[in-house]
């Protein structure tokens, strides 16, 4: 991925730091645009995953939505250029500020996560003389097959509307006379790489059309969230996540109705393997069965792999021989979670090397803290250096 005159560059740039291909963000957009927008799918980009402005720009012209988790996701998409009417506001937690900044947008939808959150929306609208429209977001009970902490989907979870509690909400509807059911939502998970999971939503989804429709209720769209996850092992030979095969899945195995729209909100898949968080190595510490690799890129620029034990590619950018050596490769925070790998063979490393951790384009930048008072990193683009 770095060519040689790219790495050349790099020491000129103060570490850690972030480094955006916007080649690969390009390549992973126009895919989505193969085989998910030109079959008429609408897909809302993740905040979440990573607000840079640029980045975001670049997935504004590509012709994506947005998808929003808190009030400052809604405002920052809009100050970027998204049309409110392509926003869906999602969210365990939206405070009263926040849904009515939201309302006053005429944003496209709230997704809705719990039965009390109905009638405060309702109440809210109702003050500042709105209708809005709505869309529930189901719990499926269908397991993902990935970490605990990104599973979203299965019963006695903090997100989403219990299947059982269907009933009486749906009941209740007639009596919100300021929302308008428009769809159905759901997201089962982060980092799925099992698409079998994915046909098991399917499942569900044909499962509650009938319901509603049992209820005498239209659906506008189904919003089938995201969760498609990328390969980290791999971040050059599999640089663009298999878009064509996801949609698919969703293509084959849902029955939609005439009419009725499909809505993803894509967000890891989108822009994860376009980044990587450059850092230099301060010093190498020998050890009795590994050596000590201590960079000055810390939790506080990736918090991934102490939050969750999540496992970045890493690899050095201006080793000097052939030979290797194994390596924890760890920051400089003053906690033991500070580290992104352990025993991993790296050519020997020497301090002021250059180290790439990849695949840090999504849950890295937007992640960052200011502990142990640490300067925030700052981000460069390919068509800058």
């Amino acid at each position: 991925m770095f060519a040689e005159n790219l790495i050349e560059k790099f020491t000129d740039f103060p570490t850690p730091f972030f480094y955006y291909d916007l080649e690969v963000l390009q390549k992973s957009l126009d895919s989505i645009k193969a085989h998910g927008l030109s079959k008429g799918y609408h897909v809302h980009y993740a905040l979440k995953a990573n607000y840079n402005d640029k980045i975001l720009k670049i997935i504004l012209q590509a012709g994506l939505g947005a998808d929003c988790v808190s009030g400052n996701e809604v405002r920052k998409a809009i100050e970027v250029g998204f049309d409110p009417a392509s926003i869906a506001f999602a969210g365990v937690g939206k405070s009263d500020a926040e849904i009515t900044y939201a309302l006053n947008q005429n944003i496209y939808c709230f997704n809705v996560e719990s039965a009390q959150e109905l009638e405060v929306i309702n109440e809210l609208a109702g003050a500042v003389g709105k209708h809005t429209n709505i869309a529930l977001r189901i719990n499926p009970n269908v397991k993902a097959d990935t970490h605990h902490y990104i599973t979203t989907g299965v019963e006695e979870n903090k997100f989403g509307i219990n299947l059982w509690e269907l009933d009486e909400i749906v009941q209740k509807m007639h009596t919100y006379t300021n929302l308008k059911l428009i769809g159905i939502h759901f997201h089962i998970g982060s980092q799925i790489t099992n698409h079998a999971a994915f046909r098991s939503l399917c499942e569900k989804v044909n499962e509650l059309q009938e319901y509603f429709e049992g209820h005498n209720i239209e659906l506008r769209h189904i919003n089938v969230g995201g969760g498609l996850g990328i390969n980290y092992a791999d971040p050059d030979g599999a640089a663009v996540p298999d878009f064509e095969g996801y949609f698919k899945v969703f293509r084959k195995g849902l029955s939609l109705r005439k009419g009725q729209q499909l809505h993803f909100e894509l967000g890891r898949a989108v822009v994860a393997q376009c980044g990587s968080l450059i850092s230099k190595v301060l010093f190498v510490k020998k050890g009795l069965r590994t050596n000590f690799a201590i960079i000055d890129a810390g939790m506080t620029e990736l918090i991934r792999p102490a939050l969750y034990q999540a496992t970045h590619h890493i690899e050095s950018l201006t080793y000097k021989d052939n030979t290797k050596a194994l390596y924890d490769v760890v920051g400089p925070i003053c906690e033991s979670s500070d580290c992104f790998r352990k025993a991993i063979e790296l050519p020997t490393v020497e301090r002021g090397d250059l180290l790439a951790i990849r695949s840090t384009g999504a849950y890295g930048e937007v992640m960052t803290s200011f502990y142990n008072l640490r300067d925030k990193a700052k981000a460069y683009y390919s068509d800058e250096v």
